[in-house]
């Protein structure tokens, strides 16, 4: 197994490997932000989720890492601290993607949604917890003009006490992963742990190396349909090519990581899950055969990947509380049905290593509403190395 390096390069921060910067990720989801900050050099001291799937899912992908299951409304910077067995004054860092149904442009876009309010409850426990600095992100929507106030009153939490950079937009392509998928993040820092962050320092982390659909499914099995189990849809992977996206989907376990059993399944004997097919009737089959790459069937709503191309926004579905409605789900870019759950985990740019939900509603949702951590660890490591650098003088 290869540890971090990329992140780091040649810049070795002070406390070592043992006290490494820590960070609290709120609305954890399964990840992404998590395994992002991981691999960029960082201590996830403690993750907080309310959803039980997610939850399972981050806890066997981060077995010793804190867990925290419940609703972040109801918590303090000091419960979050306690929990995460730190000292005041002493957290590096608090990231979270805040949910982003009453932004979302496919939503219904309500400016009183409740769940708009998590996105101030972010930087209220910033402004409680102090961390050296923040990361939020969201979706585009939320930089309309009909959310200025309430991301204005957010950030008037934590105005005073930090350098708030403007909101930029990342596209995950840009950063090396293959999905077109692009999100608002929100960044501040304190000078006295770190003295100068701006854009320009992100747009550097920014790659001209695009991964398409075809190059990120490489390796992976063709699908039966009748493997509908998660037992199914354990399956042998095949040769990868030898270059830093593929180490990526391989390698790449930062320490006390990984599922240990996953871990040794892929790298002992090439096994990874989420190989499950789907059951189309004939005319679904026939239908989708006729698609040309970029063709929306009109009756799923279902659109064919191209496999130059990059894979759009996977979407997550709605709980069960907004009736449990799965998302539309890309057809693959040569064979007649949906992609698989690690197929749309490679597309989003998590490692073959890493677990979902062994359903495959469950393991779509959680992929669909994770940041790429690609794009996690390549903004983070921008973040990290700030941190060593101020560190080492």
């Amino acid at each position: 197994m290869t540890q971090p390096t990329a992140a780091t390069d040649n810049l070795v921060f002070q406390r070592g490997e043992v006290d490494r910067p820590c960070i609290i990720d709120l609305f954890a989801g399964v990840g992404g932000l998590s395994l992002g900050a991981a691999r960029a050099g960082f201590n996830i001291a403690l993750a907080v989720e309310l959803d039980k799937h997610a939850i399972a899912a981050h806890k066997k992908n981060f077995p010793k890492v804190n867990h925290l299951a419940g609703n972040v409304n109801e918590l303090t910077g000091e419960t979050l601290l306690k929990h995460a067995k730190i000292e005041p004054g002493t957290l590096d860092g608090l990231i979270g993607g805040p949910p982003c149904q009453g932004f979302s442009v496919i939503g219904h876009r309500c400016v009183t949604d409740p769940r708009n309010n998590l996105f101030r409850k972010f930087f209220q426990l910033v402004s409680e917890c102090k961390p050296t600095f923040f990361l939020a992100e969201n979706v585009l929507g939320i930089l309309d003009e009909q959310y200025a106030n309430i991301r204005e009153d957010a950030l008037s939490l934590v105005r005073d006490s930090y350098v708030v950079l403007d909101p930029m937009r990342f596209k995950a392509s840009d950063f090396g992963a293959p999905t077109s998928r692009e999100r608002a993040f929100f960044i501040g820092y304190r000078r006295k742990g770190i003295k100068t962050l701006a854009q320009s320092d992100f747009e550097a982390a920014k790659t001209t190396n695009a991964i398409t659909v075809k190059t990120a499914l490489t390796g992976l099995p063709s699908i039966h349909s009748s493997w509908i189990t998660n037992e199914q849809g354990m399956r042998k992977v095949g040769a990868m090519p030898t270059t830093p996206f593929f180490d990526h989907v391989r390698n790449g376990v930062p320490c006390e990581i990984g599922d240990p059993e996953s871990l040794k399944l892929l790298h002992e004997e090439g096994i990874v899950s989420g190989c499950m097919g789907t059951m189309h009737s004939p005319e679904v089959k026939s239908r989708y055969q006729r698609l040309k790459p970029g063709q929306q069937d009109k009756i799923s709503k279902s659109v064919r990947l191209i496999s130059d191309g990059l894979c759009p926004t996977l979407r997550a579905g709605t709980a069960a509380d907004k009736g449990s409605y799965q998302a539309v789900r890309p057809i693959h870019p040569t064979a007649p049905r949906v992609i698989t759950p690690r197929e749309a985990a490679r597309l989003q740019g998590f490692p073959d290593w890493f677990q979902f939900a062994p359903t495959k509603w469950h393991s779509f949702r959680q992929i669909g509403n994770s940041v790429s951590p690609i794009l996690a660890q390549r903004v983070l490591s921008v973040i990290y190395k700030a941190i060593a650098a101020e560190s080492q003088k």
